[in-house]
Formats: C-alpha cells, sequence, structure tokens
C-alpha cells in the first residue's frame, strides 16, 4: 500500500492519524515499509497492522514509543511478554510495583508530540499555563504522556487549557498536602522509614484521586462507570 492507502485504512479507527504522524513512526523506527527505485514508501500488511498496534498501545495505554517498540520486538522473536502499563491505568487495572533501582520512563519531546498528536504551539500553551512542565534536562516523564491526551480529549468539548489551570492548582494543593503529611518520614535517615514513605506518599495519592473524583461526581450529580 502507498502511505495514503495505509492512512484511510486506519482512519476508521483512529480519526486523527496523519501522514506526518506516520512518518514520525517510521523515524522511530516502529514500523519499516519497504522503498520502491524512485524511493516511495510500500506497506506491507505486516506493516499496517504493527501500526494499528503502535496506535491502540498509545492510545489506551498511554506507553511511550520507546516501550512500544521494545514490546512489539519482543512478541516479534516469539517471547511471551506482558504488556507494560505506563502512565494511566484504566479502571479496575492496577499498576505493577517498580523493581527496586528501576528509573522512571522518560520521553522526549518529538515523541510527546506524536504520541500526544498535537503541534508545538500547544505544547508551548500548555507549558505556559503549567500544565505540562519538562524535567530539567528537557525530557518528559511517562506521565505526561496521560496529561497531554486528557487535555486533547477535553479540548474537543471546548474545555480550553487556560480552563485548565484551576485543575493544576487543586492538584498542587492535594500533593502539597500529601507531602506535607509525609515529609518528616523522607528526612529519616533509616532506609527502611524512608521505603515507607514512598509507600504512604503512593497510598495517599491513590485515596486523594478518589476522593476528588467522588467530589467531582457528587457536585454534577453523575456516576462514572
Amino acid at each position: 500500500m502507498s502511505i495514503g492507502a495505509v492512512l484511510n485504512v486506519l482512519r476508521d479507527e483512529f480519526p486523527d492519524i496523519t501522514i506526518s504522524k506516520i512518518r514520525f513512526l517510521e523515524s522511530e523506527g516502529l514500523v519499516e515499509p519497504r522503498r520502491t527505485p524512485a524511493g516511495y514508501r510500500k506497506f506491507s500488511a505486516r506493516d499496517v497492522e504493527r501500526l494499528g498496534h503502535v496506535l491502540r498501545m498509545q492510545r489506551d495505554h498511554y506507553l511511550p514509543l520507546k516501550v512500544i517498540r521494545e514490546h512489539l520486538d519482543a512478541m516479534e522473536r516469539g517471547e511471551a511478554v506482558p504488556l507494560p502499563t505506563l502512565g494511566r491505568q484504566r479502571d479496575g487495572e492496577a499498576a505493577p510495583e517498580p523493581s527496586a533501582g528501576a528509573a522512571p520512563a522518560r520521553i522526549g519531546r518529538e515523541e510527546l508530540l506524536a504520541a500526544a498528536g498535537i503541534e508545538e504551539r500547544q505544547l508551548d500553551e500548555w507549558e505556559a499555563y503549567g500544565l505540562i512542565a519538562p524535567l530539567p534536562d528537557g525530557a518528559y516523564d511517562a506521565e505526561t504522556v496521560t496529561v497531554a491526551t486528557l487535555v486533547v480529549e477535553l479540548g474537543r468539548s471546548g474545555i480550553e487549557p487556560r480552563h485548565l489551570r484551576v485543575m493544576k492548582a487543586a492538584a498542587d494543593r492535594e500533593a502539597g498536602l500529601v507531602d506535607q503529611v509525609v515529609a518528616p518520614l523522607k528526612r529519616h535517615r533509616n532506609p527502611q522509614t524512608r521505603a515507607h514513605a514512598e509507600a504512604r506518599t503512593k497510598e495517599l495519592a491513590g485515596l486523594a484521586v478518589k476522593l476528588h473524583a467522588a467530589l467531582v461526581q457528587t457536585a454534577l450529580g453523575v456516576r462514572l462507570p
């Protein structure tokens, strides 16, 4: 298939897919179409299937491209590998505890733009409003993909980034409250106590998120599934 034909095939399931995104996924090594002598891309059925897997893992599991590529490559080698669970979890799903010493997943700016399907100007705007912030080295953590995707979804209903500043302010206050509770444990010299502080932080953060969701549902008089 030509890249235009691939676009038409994928668009039924992924309305926001663009030729530029397909080209970006190719540049990241997610798919390797063959080239004609004239330099035109020709995608096989396997290429299209692989692109579908990539887009579903971005959409449904909010995984960065590096993690997706490693997962698909392992599957093609015949390895039985569980699907990684970074970023937002679906209702009823629990994220596995990270192994000791594991570094948090990070993604680059271009990868974030592709994962969220946004342009530079949009990301600049979100950073100006404080919704997204890069790490000191300019990269982003994996949860940023979740934030960006949710901002896009809310935008489709007319909720603009400037409207979301109140949510960011509320989240910062909730995080500050949790941090205030666990701060004495974090400063402790005993490594076991500091490890307990991390577990306590996760527990309180989970309770805060559930309370926030319950309060919003109560205020709106709705019940989320």
